[in-house]
């Protein structure tokens, strides 16, 4: 999948996908049931089972200027006690390759955060070492969030017990390999694309701006994992490092993105993984074509 915002061009690799009972992201307030009173989320968004679809993918923003790889899902050969993350052999690079896009041609890798999920392919096992996967990339990794995830016991910061295998495996060989940037909460990437703040799923996480030639899109990284979070902002994922601030800042960007024409891209949105925020009586829907 593709889409034109202006001169760039963003496209969506796509790692796993898969479908998922409520509770494995939420609390046992997301059922079923829950999930099929919201009527537009089928057919795109939950399965005939009332189940949610998830994605887990990267999207390149290829610019006039920079070639960025945003976010790189959960990588092959990863020890992981998730068991729907563990030891993977997908074949990825090989898809990214015959997209157009090779390993050498990547300027930059952006992460919208440090979590299982968005990091795994920074690096690949090559010989029994762990090798960035993207040799001529500047990794972008927010100043915040490396920091946080470095000093802190990743073992029990957020629930997950894998983050410690992830920071070892896919962030710190890429921080000793000398291409880490650590970049603030605002950075301008290039003329086209921006962060912007959008915390709570984790200290320092961001989504990704792209404006060009009067056109607008948000990459939303994970302050909203599915679409059903539109309709019920208060429905936060469990692994939200500060759930309070997570749901403010869903019900923020929501009120900010509405009726405004902005494309909104879901870093874990199902096909067809973009659309437009809109008013939906005394709340938002995701408006897609």
């Amino acid at each position: 999948m593709t889409w034109e915002i202006g001169d760039v061009t963003v496209t969506k690799i796509v790692e796993v996908e898969m479908s998922l009972g409520g509770e494995f992201l939420f609390d046992e307030r997301v059922s079923v049931e829950e999930l099929q009173k919201i009527g537009w989320l089928a057919p795109h968004f939950i399965d005939e089972n009332g189940l949610l679809k998830i994605s887990v993918h990267a999207l390149i923003v290829d610019t006039p200027t920079k070639r960025i790889l945003v976010d790189t899902c959960i990588g092959n050969d990863k020890e992981r006690e998730i068991p729907i993350f563990a030891n993977l052999q997908t074949k990825f690079l090989q898809d990214l390759e015959g997209a157009g896009f090779p390993r050498d041609s990547i300027d930059c890798v952006l992460c919208t955060h440090l979590h299982i999920d968005h990091v795994g392919w920074n690096t690949m096992l090559v010989d029994g070492k762990w090798v960035p996967t993207f040799p001529n990339s500047r990794y972008l990794f927010g100043k915040a969030e490396f920091e946080f995830w470095k000093q802190n016991d990743v073992d029990n910061a957020d629930g997950h017990i894998d983050q410690k295998m992830t920071f070892k495996d896919s962030v710190q060989p890429i921080w000793e390999a000398g291409l880490v940037d650590l970049v603030d909460l605002h950075e301008q990437i290039c003329e086209e694309v921006s962060l912007e703040p959008t915390l709570g799923h984790t200290p320092g996480h961001v989504s990704v701006r792209i404006r060009s030639n009067g056109e607008d899109a948000l990459i939303t990284g994970d302050f909203t994992h599915h679409p059903c979070q539109i309709a019920h902002p208060d429905w936060n994922s469990h692994v939200d490092y500060d759930a309070i601030q997570s749901t403010e800042t869903r019900r923020a960007k929501y009120a900010e993105l509405a009726d405004t024409g902005t494309l909104v891209i879901g870093t874990h949105y199902a096909t067809p993984t973009a659309g437009h925020i809109v008013r939906d009586a005394d709340g938002y829907r995701l408006k897609v074509d």
